[in-house]
């Protein structure tokens, strides 16, 4: 079993019967669906329904047989399981690589809890220490914002597909990949500054919101709290 595979697995105990439960996007979140699929199907929880966080997650869960629903009829989710890019020592994190940044950050903040699956790798000293910050940007004259971005110190390059054309999310936004040289100083006073700026939709900084995070190697899980 691999480290998502092992960490995806170790999210079930997370899960109760008869919830609503957040489904997150991407790679390790895509572990956890497989497993939550199975689980139903052998009775060990039952009456799951879901709540998808992307367009790529609601036909995953559709090919699973997993039940969905959405925030308008399910407001209150129990728990959302979701991948980070990055996890930092007191679980702040930095999502959005895949792209579903608002839609998981909506999701995650009207759960209960928010229970992280990642493997060793994603685990940092500090933000932005490997990974590029995604942060997602109107369209109208989001050249201007990413000029803006760029004034924060950091690189800020337009997130493109594979043959060249702008990548557009789920809510018909793009994204301004940006990467700090020696990570994000404080990832709270960077958080305000880009709140504060018209045409920034959402960031990829996850700051104060996980509750656990489940973090696997090979051979072992281990379970990181917030302190």
């Amino acid at each position: 079993m691999n480290p998502k595979q092992r960490a995806a697995e170790a999210a079930l105990q997370y899960v109760e019967s008869n919830s609503v439960i957040g489904l997150g996007s991407g790679s390790t979140a895509d572990c956890f669906l497989v497993a939550l699929a199975a689980a139903l199907r052998s009775g060990k929880v039952v009456n799951i329904i879901g709540v998808p966080t992307s367009e790529q997650t609601t036909k995953r869960a559709g090919e699973l047989n997993i039940p969905l629903t959405t925030l308008v009829k399910s407001p209150r989710i129990t728990v959302t399981v979701d991948g980070a890019d990055e996890i930092s020592p007191t679980l702040d994190l930095i999502k959005g690589a895949g792209g579903a940044l608002l839609r998981e950050k909506i999701v995650a903040q009207s759960s209960d809890r928010l229970v992280i699956i990642a493997d060793e790798s994603k685990v940092v000293a500090k933000l932005g220490a490997k990974h590029a910050l995604p942060v997602e940007v109107a369209q109208f004259a989001h050249e201007a914002t990413g000029v803006f971005l760029a004034t924060l110190g950091c690189t800020a390059t337009l997130r493109k597909t594979p043959d060249g054309s702008k990548y557009i999310t789920d809510n018909g936004n793009v994204i301004y990949d940006c990467r700090f040289a020696g990570g994000i100083d404080d990832p709270r006073v960077l958080e305000r500054k880009l709140g504060a700026r018209a045409g920034v939709v959402e960031t990829g900084l996850f700051l104060g919101m996980a509750t656990l995070a489940l973090v696997a190697n090979s051979s072992d899980v281990k379970v990181l709290r917030k302190t």
